[in-house]
């Protein structure tokens, strides 16, 4: 149920470019005070690729990576059928933790890398749905 890799792209470069920016947003959202909970918080249904928290606030975070913004930022990339996703998997990561009652946001961070994929441009889009 993954994305297709980006044109001229094989799957396993992307997974890889995958894993570097959400390296790199992990240590840009610390460095902005944000504690990283989990990485890649996986169950069978899907992942969640950090969860994290600002005070009282949980926050789940979706990362994109992209060489381009020729066809958007990537942070824009998010459709529905993720937010539907990453609301599912959030639910089950509540239940499963016991914090219902914990306030909780949905983010997202874009990363725009070079060719040779080191992070260009980190784009932090808060409460993004």
């Amino acid at each position: 149920m993954g994305e297709a890799p980006e044109p001229g792209r094989p799957a396993d470069q992307r997974a890889v470019s995958g894993r570097r920016g959400e390296t790199a947003a992990a240590d840009w959202l610390a460095e902005r005070g944000i504690v990283i909970l989990e990485r890649n918080c996986r169950n069978r249904w899907g992942e969640i690729d950090l969860i994290g928290q600002a005070g009282e606030l949980l926050l789940f975070f979706e990362v994109r990576s992209r060489r381009t913004d020729a066809f958007g930022r990537p942070a824009e990339t998010v459709n529905h059928r993720k937010r539907t996703k990453l609301r599912q998997l959030a639910a089950i990561y509540l239940s499963k933790t016991e914090q219902w009652d914990r306030p909780c946001r949905f983010d997202v961070v874009g990363i725009l890398t070079d060719d040779r994929g080191d992070v260009r441009e980190i784009e932090w889009v808060q409460d993004a749905f």
